[in-house]
């Protein structure tokens, strides 16, 4: 990963240099033992707060460099508006972290409000936030400007009142952390680099956390009828892969929990070729594939007590002359015949044949698809939600639930049989795509017919899954998006 820091917990004690971060309320109250810390400085701080017009509200923040009487080259006091109201606790880590100076190689952030210290499961979500605000894909640039200079090694320094505790809390959480900026690393990777089959070696490296991994190459999907995610990476160079990885941390024979994601490391549109405008995004349309890999590494991580299923299948969309054309038909895995209108619906292709391998193979208790799969579902619902289709209210309503308490947040679509007829082939059981009215939906209609009766959920995060909005815990271009949503569903509902 191209994250650098290092991060410990330990007890409140006052800090021998670097970046000294505490925490104040709306009347610019300590806790006691911040009041310690802060002691030697006499009214330092209630002299800058009255020139700085700093009164503790939320977001707002007290930088002090050189603090007199104090050992720290740095003094930063974060508000945090009413303390007993404050509940994003990681969107409070990412906020401090980004008031740290990218310079800073050593950092002590004192977790304790006015009303006490954090408890230990509030100050693992702030050290979360701030090793998800940490994140830099830099490993490509040779040169920085000035400003952009980072120290080759941060350490940053937890103050808790219950160190053991805050330790135990956070080995849960930094497995997720691991996992989103896995996730991050793959999306914001070139695709020079990051080819079908390079993509299937790293998430094969997935083994050494105990994940069981099988690739399956052109010859094995041909072998099973795969023609659907095959006919769209005919036309590259790059031969095409899918990826079955497999935690076994529940009851032995236990049925699955099963996550799909669409691998398209680069998508040109192929013979429907895209305009050329932005096309150097469509390096992240495997955000999905990306998404699943990082779930996998944090439930792995943290040795989740669940059997879990990772699937991605992993293709590159080019137009050479051996290109799937306009008017093809192929045979789906499931032996439903497809006919292609728009080589540009490719995603959906891919997750055909994958959502069919998992339901029969496996059996899963669900099945959710992850894929940047329409710009329709940015045009309804833009940058701030992903959208979910899903044939189960119940699971609907778990990842409605899990998107509100980690901030990745879906909101659920229309499917209908209505919404069939769009999608009606005249030559074969169903075309690709059903033009431009209700694109996201038909595209999820199109995926439900390869799913038979399997509770299944998709989601579209095209809008969601990289060059989304910047928040206080991703300031980057990919943002690992779905991997916490989905850690906190298997945690709370399907962990035994």
């Amino acid at each position: 990963m191209a994250n650098r820091l290092r991060t410990g917990f330990g007890s409140i004690a006052a800090p021998a240099r670097g970046v000294l971060v505490v925490f104040a309320d709306d009347g610019l109250r300590f806790g006691s033992a911040t009041q310690a810390l802060l002691k030697p400085a006499g009214d330092l701080v209630a002299r800058a707060a009255a020139a700085d017009n700093f009164k503790g509200k939320n977001g707002a923040a007290l930088d002090i460099v050189a603090p007199q009487g104090l050992k720290p080259s740095r003094l930063i006091v974060i508000g945090v508006g009413k303390a007993a109201d404050l509940e994003d606790f990681v969107k409070l880590g990412g906020a401090a972290m980004g008031r740290i100076p990218a310079a800073a190689s050593e950092a002590t952030i004192v977790l304790e409000f006015p009303g006490g210290p954090m408890k230990p499961e509030q100050a693992a979500d702030v050290a979360l936030g701030v090793e998800l605000r940490a994140y830099a894909f830099d490993r490509y640039k040779t040169k920085r400007k000035e400003g952009e200079e980072r120290p080759a090694q941060r350490r940053f320094t937890f103050g808790v009142a219950n160190v053991q505790a805050a330790r135990k809390a956070w080995s849960e959480r930094e497995a997720v952390a691991a996992g989103t900026l896995v996730a991050r690393d793959l999306v914001n990777e070139p695709p020079n680099v990051l080819f079908p089959e390079e993509f299937a070696r790293r998430a094969a490296t997935l083994r050494k956390l105990g994940v069981t991994v099988e690739v399956l190459d052109e010859r094995a999907m041909k072998k099973l009828g795969m023609n659907a995610l095959l006919g769209v990476g005919q036309g590259s160079r790059h031969a095409s892969r899918v990826v079955i990885m497999r935690w076994n941390g529940g009851k032995s024979g236990a049925a699955p929990v099963a996550f799909v994601g669409k691998g398209v490391c680069f998508d040109t549109g192929g013979i429907s070729i895209k305009p050329a405008g932005s096309m150097e995004d469509m390096k992240g349309d495997m955000a999905g594939a990306a998404c699943v890999v990082g779930l996998m590494h944090a439930l792995a991580g943290r040795k989740a007590a669940v059997n879990a299923v990772g699937a991605i299948g992993l293709v590159e969309n080019m137009p050479d002359g051996n290109a799937q054309r306009p008017s093809d038909i192929v045979t789906s895995m499931s032996g439903q015949t497809i006919e292609i209108i728009n080589t540009d619906a490719e995603g959906r292709l891919v997750l055909a044949d994958v959502l069919w391998y998992v339901k029969s193979r496996f059996k899963p208790k669900f099945m959710i698809d992850l894929a940047t799969l329409t710009g329709a579902i940015v045009v309804s619902l833009g940058h701030e939600h992903a959208g979910l289709f899903s044939n189960d209210d119940r699971l609907s309503e778990r990842l409605a639930k899990a998107g509100t308490a980690t901030g990745e947040r879906v909101w659920r679509m229309p499917l209908s049989a209505e919404y069939d007829k769009l999608i009606d082939s005249k030559f074969a059981d169903v075309k690709n795509t059903g033009g431009r009215m209700a694109g996201a939906i038909t595209a999820a209609q199109f995926l439900q017919r390869f799913v038979d009766k399997t509770p299944w959920a998709h989601l579209d995060i095209a809008g969601t899954g990289f060059s989304s909005p910047q928040t206080e815990t991703n300031r980057g271009w990919a943002s690992g998006w779905g991997v916490r949503l989905l850690e906190r569903l298997v945690a709370d509902h399907y962990e035994r």
